[in-house]
């Protein structure tokens, strides 16, 4: 291997894996990730017309700019050596979209850029709502998953998390199912 090679082996190494919280500055930036995170996500198992009626409905300007300002709503982006690799959408109290209780707080979205997964931004981004969910004194940690989302049914198992029931997703006009899982904590 040639002295090149070997420092570029080594810089992507040397990766730097940081969680940053989101702000109104950010709109542009969460806006970009949420639509290229949830196409690379969803894209082969739902029609295009769906997926272009939930990206218009849930990532549009006016819509994240809301969740934004929500005082129960936080958002956190993956970076990896500066650039946004993904993102991590929490809600508490009435931001939840289930009524799951005032010790609850939900995951409601955890994505990560297609070029960026199987490097452990999923398992950081799931770390900061565990953080997050002990600093502000919550009980429970719960998330919808799509049904047929096996391998992150799988990771959620893995990490504590059990089905605890399931819910409507309207992806378009399209009910799909998820499924509700739960960690308690502390």
């Amino acid at each position: 291997m040639s002295k090149k090679e070997t420092s570029e082996v080594t810089e992507k190494e040397r990766a730097i894996h940081m969680i940053t919280k989101c702000t109104a500055a950010d709109l542009n930036e969460l806006q970009n990730v949420s639509k290229v995170t949830f196409t690379e996500t969803f894209e082969k198992q739902n029609s295009p017309d769906h997926l272009k009626a939930y990206l218009d409905k849930s990532f549009n300007r006016s819509q994240l700019a809301e969740e934004l300002s929500h005082p129960s709503s936080h958002f956190y982006f993956a970076l990896v050596d500066g650039k946004v690799a993904g993102y991590l959408k929490v809600n508490t109290d009435d931001a939840q979209t289930e009524d799951m209780g005032e010790d609850a707080i939900e995951v409601e979205r955890i994505y990560v850029k297609k070029e960026f997964q199987k490097h452990g931004l999923g398992k950081l981004l799931l770390n900061k709502a565990l953080e997050l969910t002990e600093e502000l004194g919550k009980k429970r940690i719960w998330l919808g998953v799509w049904e047929e989302n096996e391998n992150a049914i799988a990771f959620y198992k893995k990490k504590g998390f059990a089905v605890t029931g399931s819910h409507s997703f309207f992806m378009g006009d399209d009910e799909q199912t998820d499924l509700i899982m739960t960690k308690t904590v502390g």
